[in-house]
């Protein structure tokens, strides 16, 4: 008997799911454990494996389309079996399940308008949506095979070229002679356009930036959030990476140290490390630090876990291996799940301070500046010193002024005292 493959929910906060690539082609004989398909999620490619034996009888999404989490991929069974009825069945069980999330929002406006209902007058019906037009940004990028591989050799990204084939498609000769966008010192790259031309381009919103864009809107507008910043003298904390760099095999960075300081702040103060969770507040007893990786289509927030348990070197090692495997998109679902507070860097950017937006669940985010070289007054007497600047991010529904204040200055007397640390 046929059996049918759903897209499958690959994270979290995974809503829909890219077809990357597909390992088998219809009538390619499957096995159970076999490489089916490679599926973009909003946080990395991943490989999909078949459950079933059997012949794969139908793709029900192609390459680089987006479907929702449980459309159906695929089907495979015996050759030559009639799977209309199966499809039919499954289209039929996807817009009962979308069909009930509406009729559930529907009864509960209804619910809720009845007590005022005799007294407000009925509110006028809204307008049909208008019908939206798609357009050519919508479709998916037509490309030969040979071009592919051939932008893929000269690292050109096959979406940014003009196609000259049949229908706008990309040939090699397209690849051969893309020009690359010119990139100012400082900008982000554009087409050279002649003088007194305006001239635009229109890009695809990947599955990644589509989830950050939905959840971190979602996070800035439910959670209150407020911002605690601190000034640190990082003195002794350059004086001791200096010294532990020393060492044959040790490389520790100042980002390893802020991770080591804020898990073991984290201890001392649970209410930070606290999550709300609508009716409830969730407080953590194990201490997962998320570190905030920029990668070519947004960030991502591997997580070190029980990073209070762990050493600077280890933390770094642990960071170091996180960042690479998310430029090659090779993150696992069980990479990035789980934190309990996140850490946002942009130090090695040169920025000096500012405030970033509460991953969720956690209720606060540390946002981390660089080390900048200024006068400060030690022992009546203006010296050369090093401060560094760090903005707590709170949701005020957990946490409160003292108690993110509190956690702040243990965290500062870490930084200043790095030896606290090793103890």
């Amino acid at each position: 008997m046929a059996e049918v493959i759903l897209m499958p929910k690959l994270s979290d906060t995974m809503t829909e799911g890219v077809v990357a690539e597909w390992h088998k082609k219809v009538g390619d004989t499957v096995s159970s454990g076999e490489l089916l398909a490679e599926i973009e999620t909003d946080k990395a490619t991943m490989e999909f494996e078949s459950f079933y034996d059997g012949v794969l009888l139908h793709i029900g999404i192609e390459k680089g389309a987006t479907a929702p989490v449980n459309d159906v991929l695929a089907i495979i069974g015996e050759k030559g079996e009639d799977i209309q009825g199966l499809l039919a069945d499954a289209k039929k069980s996807n817009a009962v399940a979308e069909e009930a999330p509406k009729q559930e929002e529907v009864l509960k406006e209804e619910k809720e308008a009845a007590p005022v209902q005799a007294a407000t007058p009925a509110p006028a019906p809204k307008p049909a949506p208008q019908p939206v037009a798609q357009t050519a940004t919508d479709a998916r990028i037509f490309a030969s095979p040979l071009a592919k591989k051939l932008a893929e050799e000269k690292g050109i990204d096959v979406g940014l070229v003009r196609g000259t084939g049949e229908n706008g498609r990309i040939v090699k000769r397209d690849v051969e002679n893309y020009v690359p966008y010119e990139r100012p010192a400082g900008g982000n790259s554009f087409t050279a356009a002649p003088a007194g031309t305006e001239s635009y381009r229109d890009e695809n919103v990947s599955q990644m930036r589509k989830v950050i864009a939905k959840r971190l809107a979602e996070s800035k507008f439910t959670a209150p959030h407020f911002y605690l910043t601190l000034e640190i003298d990082m003195d002794n904390a350059i004086a001791a990476r200096k010294a532990m760099n020393a060492q044959e095999g040790v490389k520790v960075s100042f980002n390893d140290m802020v991770v080591k300081a804020v898990a073991m702040s984290l201890r001392k103060h649970p209410t930070v490390n606290s999550a709300w969770m609508g009716d409830f507040i969730r407080r953590n007893d194990h201490v997962h630090i998320g570190v905030a990786v920029a990668v070519e289509d947004g960030l991502l927030v591997p997580v070190v876990r029980f990073a209070d348990t762990k050493g600077l070197a280890q933390i770094g090692a642990e960071v170091k291996e996180f960042a690479q495997k998310a430029k090659d998109k090779k993150l696992q679902p069980q990479d990035w799940e789980g934190n309990t507070f996140t850490i946002s860097n942009l130090g090695m950017y040169g920025i000096e301070e500012f405030t970033a937006i509460i991953n969720p669940p956690d209720s606060c985010i540390l946002a981390v500046g660089g080390i900048k070289q200024v006068p400060v007054v030690k022992n009546g007497q203006v010296v050369p010193g090093n401060i560094m600047k760090v903005t707590l991010s709170c949701d005020h529904r957990v946490v409160d002024g003292a108690s993110g204040s509190e956690f702040l200055n243990t965290f500062k007397s870490y930084l200043e005292n790095p030896v606290m640390m090793l103890v």
